[in-house]
């Protein structure tokens, strides 16, 4: 398996961030990808990674979909591109409607639609050849204008691989039929066969290509405890963020973190956590929130534990893991990264 990391741009001291992914190359990962939620631009953020780096693989993780123009989103991934000399993946999401209306006061209906459209006008710009675009959400030229169809002046020397973020069933079966990975979380291996890897193979039987061609890349964070009672301990401290992503992530009705947890064997709870959570008790939904639904979605534990974790999400089927180093410091962070590559490429 290969390893990864996510970064992103607005979440520590500048020099600390850069100091942290130019030490990972060092260590040997494979791709560094740079989030954006509602911090940092991700663009700014990788272009100067870019120049900070040499082997490296960078990506981002994800590029909102409807904050961009799709072809804002092609020039982008062409120029981060040919200015790594190829070793840029784009990586695109529909994000939430939290984000999406809420931050950027775009509409986040229909973000399927729109998903498909993007990586259509996207590969297209990337051909170098004349964009016009007739969709429903996309349209290009511009409807009712006296404008023609234009080609963009630069072209990828290198091929740009999409991922997709996804986890609701239509988007993955999108992502089987038209990505070249899956950025996945909240990944219970054990459940992953119907919760997930059903709609991705769907659609990837609907392009007529195989798991093969998919780079199914899934995130949890790394902790490596020295005992049970560390772990233990480990796992009470993040229940308050699982019950955030379980409660509070989304809007009041469309929240697919708690979607994914209850097609995975905790729809009972999840709700119970939701409903705590939406009704102003933190504390009570974080008690919700169980051990063994912390465990399942992350790689906490002592060096056995985890080892033995990584063969589970192998023969579940993930290819590249990206690891969410725990540590209060940045040496600490690293020296878990650096412990969590060795067993991910062991495995």
């Amino acid at each position: 398996m290969r390893a990864a990391t996510t970064v992103e741009g607005s979440g520590q001291p500048w020099g600390e961030l850069v100091e942290f992914v130019t030490e990972a190359e060092r260590l040997g990962l494979d791709i560094c990808w740079v989030a954006e939620a509602w911090g940092a631009d991700a663009v700014s953020v990788l272009g100067h990674l870019t120049a900070r780096t040499t082997t490296l693989r960078l990506g981002s993780a994800v590029l909102q979909l409807g904050t961009r123009s799709a072809v804002a989103v092609a020039q982008a991934a062409i120029s981060l591109s040919n200015m790594s000399d190829g070793r840029f993946s784009l990586g695109l999401g529909a994000s939430g409607p939290q984000v999406i209306e809420g931050l950027h006061g775009v509409a986040f209906d229909r973000p399927l639609r729109r998903a498909d459209e993007t990586v259509q006008v996207i590969r297209a710009a990337m051909s170098g050849e004349r964009i016009a675009f007739d969709g429903r959400e996309i349209r290009i030229p511009r409807p009712g204008s006296a404008t023609r169809p234009m080609r963009l002046s630069s072209t990828p020397r290198h091929p740009i691989p999409i991922y997709l973020a996804s986890m609701s069933p239509k988007m993955l079966e999108l992502t089987g039929r038209v990505a070249d990975g899956w950025l996945g979380t909240s990944f219970v291996p054990e459940g992953s066969g119907e919760a997930y890897f059903a709609h991705l193979d769907a659609g990837l039987a609907a392009a007529g290509r195989t798991r093969a061609e998919l780079d199914v890349c899934q995130g949890a964070e790394l902790a490596l405890l020295d005992d049970e009672d560390a772990v233990a301990a480990h796992v009470s401290s993040r229940k308050q963020e699982l019950a955030f992503s379980l409660g509070g992530m989304g809007s009041s009705d469309t929240n697919f973190y708690n979607a994914a947890y209850a097609r995975q064997g905790w729809a009972d709870v999840a709700a119970a956590v939701r409903e705590a959570w939406q009704g102003g008790d933190r504390a009570g939904a974080a008690a919700l929130v169980t051990d063994e639904m912390v465990l399942a979605t992350t790689l906490i534990g002592t060096e056995t534990m985890v080892r033995d974790r990584l063969a589970v999400w192998r023969a579940a089927g993930v290819d590249t893991v990206r690891i969410y180093p725990a540590g209060g410091d940045l040496a600490s962070r690293l020296d878990t990264l650096a412990r969590g590559i060795a067993l991910v490429h062991a495995a």
